[in-house]
């Protein structure tokens, strides 16, 4: 039989991603921040819709220069990741205080995360929603992944401090390619 569950529960059952991190840099300052309200929208080119809170330091410097990094995180940094969503980018410079090293993108001016597996350089396409909704639709212009990083496992946001691991892969036929 089925239980009611709450309505501020059900972002628990369709969170759609991984948790990311998005890089941002603003009036010669780098940030980051944490991120799990994302999804894909578009193959060719890849477009990425995002919520970034107005709260957020992160929110106004994406909103005025239009671009950011998306780094994927890997297990093992599971726990820097959650203390970088913790605190504010007002309040903190994250990169030194967490251990993150900052690499220069090609396209953009916010920075890679070298230790996350993949990176993707990306700039705002469409800002429609921003002010009712704070969803940012962004383009990937460039996409990076560390080959040395095999078979990386990702953590998946279930609220309150909850979080899955990527598990066993399946493979099924498929029309996609």
């Amino acid at each position: 039989m089925m239980k009611e569950l709450p309505l501020s529960k059900v972002y628990r059952l369709l969170e759609p991603g991984p948790v990311v991190l998005l890089t941002t840099a603003h009036k010669g300052r780098a940030n980051v921040m944490t991120m799990s309200w994302h999804m894909m929208v578009e193959f060719e080119p890849p477009l990425v819709a995002c919520v970034v809170s107005s709260a957020g330091y992160s929110f106004a410097a994406l909103r005025a220069t239009k671009e950011c990094v998306i780094a994927v995180p890997e297990l093992k940094l599971a726990s820097k990741v959650v203390k970088v969503g913790n605190c504010s980018g007002r309040d903190v410079e994250k990169f030194g205080k967490f251990g993150l090293t900052p690499v220069p993108a090609k396209r953009v001016a916010p920075p890679l995360v070298a230790e996350c597996f993949a990176n993707l350089e990306c700039k705002v396409v469409n800002t429609r929603l921003v002010n009712e909704y704070n969803l940012f639709i962004l383009e990937v212009l460039k996409a990076w992944t560390d080959p040395a990083q095999e078979n990386p496992k990702t953590i998946h946001h279930h609220g309150y401090g909850t979080f899955a691991v990527d598990g066993k892969m399946i493979k099924l036929k498929s029309m996609m390619r």
